[in-house]
C-alpha cells in the first residue's frame, strides 16, 4: 500500500463560507484586494502547491488565471507537485497542468531551481505556499532557490505571505554549517526560524544569504491580522495539508518533535500510521516505562501516553510496534525539538543496548547529520546519551538570529 496522497484540486466554493470571518487576512486576499496591481500587464510565473488557496479555499492558480489584466503564463511546483499529486521524496517531472492547460514546471525533479529556459517571457515570479517554519520542510529551499533564480534573470519575486503555523516567538536550534549544507538544510538559519515566509525571504535576501550574496527584487505582500503569538487555529484559516504526513494545523509541532529522531529510521515516529510524528515506537520498546520516565520530566505543555499500533505503509508496515504517543498543548512551553532527544535519553536509560544510533544504517546517520545542519549534534549527545550534553550546541546561535531577524519582521 503506497502512502495517500494529498492531491487537491481547484476548488470553486461559490457563495460558501465559514461561521466565523478569519481573523487574519492573507496575501493573496490582500492582492486581490489591491486588484492585483502589481501583476498588471505582467506574464507570471506562480510557485504554489495545494496550501496556496485563499480563505475560501479557491486556488490561488485560479484566481490568478481569473484575474483582470492578469496573464498567469507559468506554474512552477515544489516538492510533492502543483496540484500535490506526488508522495514524499518522489521526482517530480514537468507536465501540463490539467485545468488550466498551463506549462508546469518542477521544481524536484531534474533541477530544483528554475532555470533561464522555464523563466523565458516571464515577467514576474510569484510564490504563495503555506510551509510550517521549520528548517528541513523543502518549501522555504525551493522559494531561495526561486529567488537566486530570479534575481539572475533580473526578474522581479514576489512573495505572498502566510502564518507561520509555529507562531513568531519561537526558535530552536543551530545554524547549519556551510559542509552540511543541502536541500533540507539549505540556507544558515535555524531549526525552527520564527518568521513567516514573506520575513523569511527578506531575511535570506537582505542579509546577503541567497548563492553569491545575489538580492532579488523582492516584493512582500504581507497579511493582516496576523500576531506573532498566534496559533493557526486563532487565525481562522482553513488548514490544507502541506504534504501527505502534516495533515493538520498541529502538525508542525509534531514535525519538530519527532522528525530528527525519524532519519534515522529505527524508532517510528507514526508515518505510516494514523498519527504522523506523534509517535515514538518500536518493536522491542515497553511503552508504559517509557512514558512513565518522560512524565516524570514534567515537561510544560507535553504528556506522554503508552500505545502500541501497527503500521499500514511505510518502512515498519505489519509490524507490531510499542511505545509512546507525545502529546503538545497549543503554545506548550517545551523546547519541541528537545522532545526526542529526551526520548533517546530515556530509552538509554531503561535498555542501553537498544542504541538508535549504532542501530541505523551510515546512510541514516548522514540523513540525520543533513537534517541536523552539523554531525556535532550527532557526536555531541552519543557520548553520553544526554540532551544536556547537546543543548549549548543547539541553542549557541539563537541569540544573534533574533537580533537580525528583528530587521525584517513585518508583524
Amino acid at each position: 500500500m503506497k502512502p495517500a496522497l494529498f492531491l487537491l484540486t481547484s476548488i470553486v466554493l461559490t457563495g460558501a463560507s465559514f461561521a466565523r470571518p478569519p481573523q487574519v487576512t492573507t496575501g493573496i486576499e490582500v492582492l486581490r484586494e489591491e486588484n492585483f496591481a502589481p501583476l498588471k500587464g505582467k506574464r507570471v510565473g506562480l510557485i504554489t502547491n495545494p496550501t496556496g488557496v485563499d480563505s475560501h479555499l479557491r486556488s490561488t492558480i485560479d484566481i490568478l488565471a481569473s484575474a483582470p489584466g492578469v496573464r498567469l503564463a507559468a506554474l512552477f511546483g515544489p516538492e510533492h507537485g502543483a496540484r500535490g499529486d506526488h508522495a514524499a521524496g518522489d521526482r517530480v517531472d514537468s507536465d501540463t497542468d490539467r485545468v488550466t492547460g498551463l506549462p508546469v514546471y518542477s521544481l524536484y525533479g531534474r533541477t530544483r531551481k528554475p532555470t533561464p529556459e522555464m523563466l523565458n517571457g516571464i515577467d514576474i515570479l510569484v510564490y504563495d505556499i503555506q510551509d510550517i517554519g521549520c528548517r528541513s520542510y523543502t518549501y522555504i529551499s525551493t522559494m531561495g532557490l526561486a529567488m537566486e533564480a530570479a534575481a539572475a534573470g533580473k526578474i522581479p519575486f514576489v512573495v505572498l505571505d502566510r502564518p507561520d503555523p509555529l507562531g513568531g516567538v519561537r526558535v530552536e536550534g543551530n545554524i547549519p554549517e556551510k559542509a552540511f549544507q543541502s536541500f533540507v538544510s539549505q540556507y544558515p538559519v535555524p531549526y525552527v526560524y520564527g518568521l513567516t515566509c514573506g520575513e523569511l525571504a527578506q531575511y535570506l535576501n537582505g542579509e546577503g544569504l541567497l548563492a553569491g550574496g545575489v538580492r532579488c527584487a523582492l516584493t512582500v505582500i504581507p497579511m493582516r491580522g496576523w500576531k506573532r503569538g498566534m496559533t493557526f487555529s486563532e487565525t481562522g484559516l482553513p488548514w490544507v495539508p502541506t504534504s501527505p504526513h502534516v495533515p493538520e494545523s498541529h502538525s508542525p509541532a509534531y514535525y519538530v518533535s519527532s522528525g530528527l529522531l525519524g532519519e534515522l529510521g529505527v524508532i517510528s515516529e507514526g508515518v505510516g500510521y494514523t498519527v504522523p510524528f506523534q509517535e515514538f515506537a518500536a518493536g522491542w520498546i515497553d511503552g508504559r516505562a517509557l512514558a512513565s520516565q518522560l512524565n516524570d520530566l514534567n515537561l510544560p505543555g507535553v504528556l506522554f501516553r503508552a500505545t502500541s499500533f501497527t503500521p499500514f505503509y511505510g518502512k515498519f508496515k505489519d509490524a507490531e510496534l510499542h511505545g509512546v504517543q507525545v502529546h503538545i498543548a497549543p503554545g506548550a512551553g517545551a523546547c519541541l525539538m528537545s522532545i526526542q532527544f529526551l526520548v533517546m535519553q530515556a530509552l538509554h536509560e531503561i535498555s542501553p543496548e537498544n542504541n538508535p544510533f549504532a542501530m541505523a544504517d551510515p546512510g541514516r546517520l548522514n540523513a540525520f547529520d543533513r537534517v541536523a545542519g552539523s554531525d556535532s549534534v550527532r557526536i555531541l549527545f552519543t557520548k553520553r546519551m544526554m540532551y544536556g550534553d547537546v543543548k549549548p550546541f543547539l541553542e549557541k546561535d539563537l541569540d544573534g538570529f533574533r537580533k537580525r531577524a528583528k530587521n525584517y519582521m513585518l508583524y
